[in-house]
Parts: structure tokens; sequence; C-alpha cells
């Protein structure tokens, strides 16, 4: 069964701090390049993803689409389901390495693919959300 409570739990936590990335993302790229802004829209951005893939794991897990064996076969299952499209998996998967190389490797991190994702790209949560909001409003909270 889909815990709709926690979906919707962590679809706040995500606009949560994707609100806070859009008070703090500066105007230019030279501005951007300062430690403190650049580590903030960096831990910003990291955290909103997670949001993104603990939402799609409960979706995956609460409507049974199978056991994934990895954080890219969420996005998969969720393309298989028509609850996402392919381009919208596709793009999932892209956050999903941009999280790990913010997570993992700062060393290789492009600050200006952080700054443009950061300043433009930002509606692909919203378009994320708005897929598993049609999935909840399509499931019966008394199943």
């Amino acid at each position: 069964m889909l815990d709709r409570d926690r979906v919707l739990a962590k679809m706040d936590e995500m606009d949560g701090y994707l609100a806070e990335l859009r008070q703090i993302v500066p105007a230019t790229f030279e501005a951007y390049k300062t430690i403190e802004k650049r580590r903030s829209c960096e831990r910003l951005l990291q955290l909103a993803t997670e949001c993104m893939i603990d939402i799609s794991a409960l979706v995956v897990a609460g409507l049974r689409l199978g056991l994934p064996a990895e954080e890219d076969d969420l996005f998969e299952k969720l393309e298989e389901a028509s609850i996402v499209s392919s381009s919208l998996g596709e793009t999932l998967r892209s956050m999903r390495q941009m999280r790990n190389i913010l997570v993992h490797e700062y060393g290789r991190v492009d600050d200006r693919i952080v700054f443009e994702t950061v300043s433009h790209e930002l509606g692909d949560f919203e378009t994320f959300k708005k897929a598993i909001l049609d999935v909840l409003s399509r499931e019966d909270p008394g199943d």
C-alpha cells in the first residue's frame, strides 16, 4: 500500500529545500563562485534530490512495482508503470548522478553545470512532483 502521508511529507521537505535554494541562488555565475554560495547551493540541491529519490522509492515500494537493484532502477520502474515519461526518467537519472558527484566527488564538480541547474532547471522537480501527485490522486486512500 502506498504510504500517502510519507510521500506527501517528503514532498513538503523537498519543496522546503527548493524554496531555500531559490532564495539564495545568485543572479550571476561570478556571484555563485563564492564558497558560501557554491556550497549552500550544492547542499540544498543534494537534499532536494535525495527527497526525490526517497519519494521514488516510496512509490515503487508502495505500488509494488518490483524490487530495484539500485537507485536508477527506481526510475525505470516508474517509467514502466507510466508514472513518469522516459524523458523525465532520464532527467531523474541525471539528477541522481549529479547528487552522487556532489556527495562523493567534490573535486569533479563542474561549478558552471551546478549553477545552470540551480538557476534554470529546478522545474524538473515540479514536473516530478506533478507526476507523483497524479498517482496519489488515482490511488484510493482507503486501500
